[in-house]
């Protein structure tokens, strides 16, 4: 095992906020003192089948515990994804089955070992515990966090304030979360920057209940392809890891230059060093900024689809923008706008939307191509031609990212 400046070195990579420093020293020396690995905990609710790049944050510093030689415990929320995390939300969001959140936790399963080391993680379930709470638990629990504490979180104040409803259950939400760790008995929970005050509950039950405190370690909210919004599968700016490895190549070509330095930070284990000389290279001229890019884009896409998944898609790349384009500046995706007006009620019929974007020249030729297979929306083939699409959100930066056959690429955007 590495000595403890050597595994902080490894844990503050790319980490926004630790709670506290010292702490997590303290830890680590007594675990390099007595040979017991620190527990690492990370909660997921499985609120969607898909993990995207966005998520590979957070499970890459998990995988980062493993190689340090800590416990690293994946806490699927099947209880709590059936409340829902209100982080974010400006209202009350609706509440998934059973049967959902059980079918999500396994597309996450399988995913997830993309990342982590199916060997070295323990998977559980928080409802092996907070499932066998009785009334008079959870009684006990409220009781361990104010109204006026829960009022003070950024998100709940803003909807109080603008006269937005608030369930209870949702104020319940970060007290399970927090009982989770009371329960795993955690050394150190991670999360995103906006999971702050859920993690931070989590140290306050744990002293309630006569335990040392856990140590919060909050990573950032990577951006999406945009460069702007954090990446999210409803703005259209994600990369998933389950995405054709042409895809995901062809998504991270598109990302500008001072993106490319973030993602290489956050989705890749090149030494810091190294990536400042990149920089420092592109800066004098002795690295042209595509090559650069190419590098990233091979590297990411080889980690999910192995290295001749990862050639076979840089040559397609190569294909289209290889021949006098300029592929440096240029973006994967055309970007095509459509007047707002053509979303009746909301919504655009998948085979008028091809015909409006210039893919084909009828609604019966759209009709064929999506039969054929030949459609590709957010990263999935489009297999029913009678799929309505729901008006991208304009505030939130929100497109459809369209393939159509091998050659056009196109970022389907609204106009007004």
């Amino acid at each position: 095992m590495l000595d403890v400046q050597q595994q902080l070195d490894c844990i503050k990579r790319g980490a926004m906020e630790i709670i506290s420093e010292d702490l997590l020293k303290e830890k680590l020396t007594r675990s390099l003192t007595t040979g017991k690995p620190l527990v690492i905990k990370a909660g997921f609710d499985p609120s969607a089948p898909d993990i995207h790049l966005g998520h590979t944050v957070l499970l890459r510093k998990m995988r980062h515990f493993q190689q340090l030689g800590h416990r690293v415990v994946f806490l699927i929320g099947d209880f709590t994804g059936m409340i829902g995390d209100p982080t974010g939300k400006s209202e009350i969001r609706k509440q998934l089955t059973r049967e959902q959140v059980i079918e999500n936790a396994q597309s996450y399963q399988q995913q997830v070992f993309k990342i982590l080391d199916p060997q070295k993680t323990e998977v559980v379930f928080n409802s092996d515990w907070l499932g066998k709470m009785t009334p008079y638990d959870f009684l006990r629990l409220s009781a361990q966090i104010t109204v006026a504490q829960m009022l003070a979180r950024e998100d709940f104040k803003q909807r109080y304030s603008q006269g937005k409803d608030i369930s209870l259950l949702e104020f319940m939400y970060p007290l399970l979360q927090g009982y989770d760790s009371v329960a795993l008995k955690a050394d150190v929970e991670l999360g995103g920057t906006d999971q702050k005050f859920n993690l931070l509950v989590g140290r306050q039950m744990q002293k309630d209940y006569g335990q040392e405190q856990q140590v919060v370690l909050t990573m950032p909210l990577l951006e999406g392809l945009d460069g702007v919004q954090k990446m999210s599968k409803s703005l259209g700016n994600y990369v998933g890891i389950n995405e054709a490895p042409e895809d995901m190549y062809g998504k991270l070509m598109s990302i500008s230059d001072v993106l490319m330095f973030r993602y290489y930070e956050l989705l890749t284990d090149i030494p810091l060093k190294d990536i400042a000389q990149l920089r420092q290279d592109i800066t004098t001229g002795a690295l042209h900024p595509k090559t650069c890019k190419e590098n990233l884009a091979h590297m990411i896409t080889e980690f999910y689809h192995a290295k001749a998944g990862a050639d076979h898609a840089a040559e397609l790349f190569r294909q289209r923008f290889g021949k006098g384009q300029a592929a440096d500046n240029a973006q994967m995706y055309e970007i095509v706008s459509i007047a707002a007006k053509e979303w009746q009620d909301g919504k655009l019929w998948i085979c008028k939307l091809l015909t409006l974007a210039g893919c084909v020249k009828s609604n019966s030729d759209a009709r064929r191509l999506v039969q054929q297979q030949a459609v590709t929306l957010d990263g999935a083939k489009v297999t029913d031609a009678g799929l309505e699409l729901p008006r991208p959100d304009t505030t939130a930066g929100g497109a459809y990212l369209l393939k159509v056959g091998k050659k056009q690429f196109i970022r389907i955007q609204v106009d007004g």
